[in-house]
């Protein structure tokens, strides 16, 4: 299991975000050179955890639980079959690109430890929208992305530091429960009613989506 590449941002003016400002940092690329990790605050103030990537609407991404952003080459891969175009690392949003790893099957509370310093810990997965879309340009994207179910991890920073591509990813803790990031992403879009299985995932749990599962629990009896 190991990095395959570091994926930085810029703030970049496109006609299809949702951002009032008409910015958005999702075009990310690819860096050579080591890059700091750390916590960047809560959601609304603090934007990604790597210094040097933009995050233009704070309001829905950022933040301590959606620090870094993880995508499996593998399943870029499988993209690249289905769409007939290549997808090169970053192509998603995504910070970080890896291999060996099954980014959207890991538990939620998951850590790994990636290089020699940096520990990160898995909170939620990624929700498809209209920026996304018009970042990849293909029709019914949010559609076709939310289908497929393999939304890509975001974590939270747990031991900052610095990484680099290259690095070997580690998993040093798997939680006692079977909350996936899949079963979140479904329990948050298409299968609502999965929404209460989530919460044996405790505090590990994206703070949002806790706090609607249980809502959720309370309405329906569950």
């Amino acid at each position: 299991m190991r990095l395959l590449s570091v994926n930085l941002g810029r703030p970049k003016a496109v006609p299809y975000t949702d951002n009032p400002e008409g910015f958005t940092g999702i075009d990310k690329q690819p860096v050579r050179e080591p890059v700091r990790v750390s916590a960047p605050g809560p959601k609304g103030i603090g934007g990604s955890g790597l210094a040097g990537d933009a995050v233009c609407k704070r309001q829905h991404h950022g933040g301590d639980d959606q620090a870094v952003y993880a995508v499996a080459r593998e399943d870029l891969d499988d993209w690249e079959r289905e769409l007939g175009r290549a997808l090169p690392h970053g192509s998603f949003g995504e910070n970080l690109t890896t291999e060996g790893i099954d980014v959207s099957g890991a538990l939620i509370g998951e850590r790994w430890r990636v290089g020699s310093e940096v520990v990160l810990e898995v909170s939620s997965g990624r929700i498809p929208c209209v920026t996304f879309q018009g970042h990849m340009g293909e029709e019914r994207w949010v559609k076709r992305f939310t289908q497929k179910g393999a939304p890509g991890a975001y974590l939270r920073v747990i031991q900052p530091g610095e990484i680099r591509a290259g690095d070997p990813v580690e998993i040093v803790h798997r939680p006692d429960h079977d909350v996936t990031v899949a079963l979140v992403f479904r329990a948050t879009t298409t299968e609502r009613h999965l929404q209460p299985r989530l919460l044996v995932a405790g505090e590990a749990l994206h703070p949002e989506i806790r706090a609607w599962a249980r809502e959720y629990a309370a309405k329906n009896g569950t």
